[in-house]
């Protein structure tokens, strides 16, 4: 067996009162006790060949053969190596080349951040401001070393006298690395997964800015940040930035609001952070330090603003305040200037060994494969476009394709997130494919069942939009109101696809199309041809519209259903 070294000798624990007259071995490791587990591997308490306490992470039998567990393994090796921080629980030893491979971590005797509210409720101010800077210097620490965490949550945050210990890299990104397509989505923790992590977008150290803030949210509130109910329903409110801030203290708020914010550019970084944490802690606004991220104002478009007056009652939700540094603020009253928390102090000399929450290993299961994958927007812009000329000149065509384009999606969305969910559960199993593919009939159902739900707003907005259209352009031209005409129809398909899109049911719709268009695009080439058709299709059929070239057909029905200006009530 080999074995590798990666830091000091651990440091002695308490022994408790936990007896070792009944142990395994893993290694030179003595079992005492299980502490948790998940879908790729179980976590002991173990003791070293001294006596002293460690956390023994082992990859389960049915995942140790697999080469993604292996790499999953290998990678928080490679991370937790990289990181010298008492925020950190770093690996000491390791063999990656046993039957069943397994990393020695930290032990830390103290409860995870999840346990500790569900059980004493949210964190007084105090506490939240101790969490809050030991995560931010955690995060500082392992952005230093150009690794990003992904999936910090309650869960993934020990607290030992106070102070939290991040664990679980099982996931961590390195940023001048390629990305491991198979780590990412951890099912079971949606509320926790920042936007571009559910779009597959790029990952920076913005996304664990989110997830910093999203767990001082639980932990100020009890409470996810984004509510609770079926995973679509919280994605959804994650990528718009819906967060349920009501019981955070308000001069908090706009901190927090800030990280939220699906866009990871208007996002604060860690020196805004701290000089925010640091005014918030002298009592002062947060209006203090906010950066400016948009446009510079005019000189006379400040203003300073009065003291603001002690706010009400809770209400059912907190209206989120401007974007993180939409503008110049001041302070009306005098304070000194504000003073960054110090920078992390390096480790020295022998820690307590963290290790592992008895809660189990949330991030440690089998990733979204569609995490880190292209996005392909440009093809699907091109596509919306050949949509909408599409449903201009043909209706009923247009319509009829894009109900089921959106089954389709939604098809291929399920069947996947289904398998990540088996995998999550059971390991990677040689059975996935024949077990996806008996699941189809049940997947094909329930996605027309959720295609017919989410149709019914995309439409009703495109109706409206096509009358509203209609009228506009009978105000211009007097020809009266001509619901059938391209332009009105051109507007109300537009809306009713960006709806369906952006709205209600959207985030399943966007990955299976992503999916889709992913499967026919792998090569540049086809990327590039697919674009272009498309574009000069949208482009040809609309323009040969405008210019009475070509004319609204209703096929396969004979003549139009909507009413014709001398059917419509006159003006």
């Amino acid at each position: 067996m080999t074995t590798q070294l990666l830091g000091d000798d651990p440091a002695p624990d308490e022994r408790g009162d936990v007896s070792v007259a009944d142990f395994d071995t893993i290694g030179p490791y003595r079992v005492l006790q299980q502490l948790g587990q998940g879908g790729m591997g179980i976590v002991h308490l173990a003791l070293d060949a001294r006596g002293r306490a460690v956390a023994v992470k082992v990859l389960r039998t049915h995942v140790a053969h697999d080469d993604d567990a292996r790499a999953r393994l290998a990678r928080e090796v490679d991370t937790l190596a990289r990181v010298r921080s008492q925020r950190i629980a770093p690996v000491f030893d390791a063999d990656l080349e046993a039957d069943q491979p397994y990393i020695v971590t930290r032990y830390v005797p103290g409860p995870s951040l999840e346990q500790l509210v569900r059980e004493q409720g949210p964190l007084d101010a105090e506490s939240l401001l101790r969490l809050a800077r030991g995560l931010a210097e955690a995060l500082r620490s392992i952005h230093e070393v150009g690794v990003i965490h992904r999936d910090l949550k309650p869960g993934n945050v020990l607290i030992l006298d106070g102070d939290p210990v991040v664990i679980d890299f099982g996931i961590a990104h390195v940023a001048d690395t390629s990305r491991m397509t198979m780590t990412g989505l951890v099912m079971g923790t949606p509320g926790y997964l920042s936007p571009e992590l559910v779009e597959g977008g790029d990952v920076t150290p913005a996304t664990d800015w989110w997830g910093w803030a999203a767990t001082l949210v639980f932990a100020a509130t009890g409470r996810s940040p984004f509510g609770r109910g079926g995973m679509e329903a919280v994605l959804a409110r994650v990528c718009r930035g819906d967060a349920d801030l009501r019981d955070v203290d308000p001069e908090l708020a706009p901190l927090l609001y800030a990280a939220l914010t699906p866009d990871p550019q208007l996002r604060p970084d860690a020196d805004e952070v701290l000089m925010a944490l640091e005014a918030w802690s002298r009592g002062r606004p947060l209006t203090d330090v906010l950066p400016q991220r948009t446009r510079a104002l005019q000189a006379d478009a400040t203003r300073t603003l009065p003291p603001v007056a002690a706010a009400p009652a809770p209400v059912r939700r907190a209206e989120p305040p401007a974007p993180w540094g939409s503008g110049d603020w001041t302070d009306p009253r005098p304070a000194p200037a504000p003073t960054p928390t110090p920078a992390p102090v390096a480790q020295s000399g022998h820690t307590p060994w963290p290790g592992t929450a008895p809660a189990g290993m949330p991030g440690d299961r089998p990733g979204d494969p569609r995490i880190g994958k292209p996005r392909r927007s440009e093809v699907l812009a091109a596509l919306l476009a050949a949509a909408v000329a599409l449903a201009t000149a043909v209706p009923f065509v247009g319509l009829g394709l894009a109900v089921l384009w959106s089954w389709l999606a939604r098809t291929v969305d399920t069947s996947m997130t289904s398998t990540v969910r088996r995998r999550h559960q059971f390991g990677r199993r040689r059975s996935d494919g024949v077990v996806a593919a008996m699941a189809s009939p049940w997947h094909l159902l329930t996605a027309g069942l959720k295609t017919i739900v989410a149709a019914l707003l995309p439409i009703a907005v495109g109706a409206a939009g096509l009358l509203a259209a209609a009228l506009a352009q009978s105000a211009v031209d007097g020809l009266g109101v001509r619901l059938a005409a391209p332009v009105p129809l051109a507007v109300g398909s537009l809306l009713a696809l960006l709806v369906a899109w952006w709205g209600p049911g959207g985030p399943g719709l966007r990955r299976g199309s992503r999916s889709l268009v992913r499967g026919v695009t792998g090569v540049p080439a086809a990327r590039v041809v697919l674009t272009a058709v498309l574009v000069v299709f949208a482009v040809g059929v609309l323009g040969a519209l405008a210019v009475g070239a070509l004319e609204v057909s209703w096929w396969p029905g004979v003549s139009s259903p909507l009413p014709g200006p001398e059917q419509l009530p006159a003006r």
